[in-house]
């Protein structure tokens, strides 16, 4: 089930982020996990509208839009490959149409997940904290209806 995030469900998100960041940016330092840890709640979390996938009355998924920007989708390890991740992008996508993010050059998982969804390239940059390379992403409904039924 799919729902707005209450700040009750912050502990089960904050364990869904860390889990899935451990396997999706093993080049990330502890400390930038440690610095994100603090961020999310105090400062990504209340500029996002963010919704949570439940099961079994725990957090196993979310995403954060801001805008038109997806500035977080994770789903915990444990539940990969259940299509959670792409029900929360299309609950997103009905919300806001046209969707952008940034995803890690490094993050195969991501790069893989955002591929099949339909995600287009746009650029690429160096993300400022961590030195590492960026992709900027664009998912186009219109472009996407066009290409529907093509590999």
């Amino acid at each position: 089930m799919i729902r707005s995030y209450e700040s009750d469900d912050l502990e089960d998100l904050l364990d869904t982020w860390y889990a899935a960041s451990q396997i999706a940016h093993p080049f990330l330092t502890e400390d930038f996990f440690d610095l994100e840890r603090h961020n999310i709640p105090n400062i990504y979390l209340p500029m996002a509208d963010t919704f949570v996938y439940v099961k079994e009355d725990h957090v196993v998924g979310f995403i954060a839009v801001i805008g038109n920007e997806v500035g977080a989708i994770f789903v915990h390890p444990v539940h990969h490959g259940q299509g959670i991740g792409r029900a929360l992008m299309d609950h997103a996508r009905n919300l806001r149409g046209n969707l952008e993010v940034e995803v890690f050059k490094a993050n195969r998982i991501g790069r893989d997940f955002y591929r099949r969804y339909g995600f287009a390239f746009m650029e690429e940059h160096i993300h400022e904290e961590t030195g590492e390379p960026l992709l900027r992403l664009v998912y186009d409904t219109n472009q996407a209806r066009r290409s529907e039924g093509t590999v």
